[in-house]
């Protein structure tokens, strides 16, 4: 069986600096580098990013509502639109905006 040699004396290049260290006082960072101790960086901790956690966003036993409900689609009205402008300056006369809008019977069923 081999044994290494205890390395009191020996010295060891900084793969930082590139001065030379004693053996014993080098550490191996994260990036495998062999650094001395007063030149050691630990790893950021944005370099691990935590796991992502979903947010639930919808309900497991999900049931539509059933009920009948009416919705007025058809608009009549006239506006006078103060906010036209041309460019930075305000407009000084409005025009006025008509909106005629009518539909017929609309029939939604779901099953």
């Amino acid at each position: 069986m081999s044994r290494f040699a205890s390395g009191k004396f020996a010295k060891r290049i900084s793969d930082r600096s590139g001065m030379a260290f004693p053996y014993n006082e080098m550490v191996e960072e994260w990036t495998g580098a062999r650094v001395h101790y007063t030149e050691y960086e630990p790893k950021h901790p944005q370099l691990e990013p935590r796991p992502i956690v979903q947010d639930p966003q919808s309900l497991q036993f999900a049931r539509s509502q059933i009920a009948n409900s009416t919705c007025f689609v058809g608009i009549i009205g006239v506006n006078s639109n103060i906010f036209s402008s041309i460019g930075m300056q305000p407009k000084t006369e409005a025009k006025e905006t008509k909106l005629l809008s009518l539909t017929g019977n609309v029939t939604v069923s779901t099953s």
